[in-house]
């Protein structure tokens, strides 16, 4: 396997954010159409938080027993903020972290993706998918 291989070569650099001042239902609306489980937080460009979907169902689930849940989402998504609802004390790694550091950060912790910035600047995402697709390019190429 190689080693001190950087996180650039494997992270999401084309991230979708929220903004603070963007609404639940635009997360929830993300998370939907782009297939993904973590958004980043932003203020301007600097991160401020990390939102999880795991996040967002554990703000509906408590009023999701009812048959209509999309209206029931979208009423108690109103009631909360994004700031209210995301993880602010997030564990940010910078791009030239190299993929072990990365993977054994999130293994010694209970979140599955690592925002990426350089000088304060948000510019990749790394998850706990993109480590298993590396790890599974690796194994291809030993055999």
């Amino acid at each position: 396997m190689k080693q001190n291989v950087p996180v650039s070569t494997i992270m999401t650099k084309n991230i979708i954010k929220l903004n603070l001042s963007d609404a639940l239902t635009k997360a929830e609306s993300l998370f939907k159409a782009n297939k993904i489980r973590h958004i980043p937080v932003v203020s301007e460009y600097k991160i401020v938080g990390l939102l999880s979907y795991t996040d967002l169902l554990r703000v509906s689930y408590a009023e999701s027993v009812d048959d209509d849940t999309e209206k029931i989402d979208s009423i108690v998504f109103n009631m909360f903020t994004i700031s209210q609802v995301m993880v602010k004390d997030i564990v940010v790694i910078s791009s030239e972290t190299t993929i072990k550091e990365a993977a054994e950060i999130l293994s010694k912790n209970e979140f599955h993706a690592l925002p990426v910035c350089d000088n304060d600047a948000l510019v990749g995402i790394v998850t706990t998918t993109d480590l298993i697709k590396y790890l599974l390019d690796q194994y291809t190429e030993v055999l």
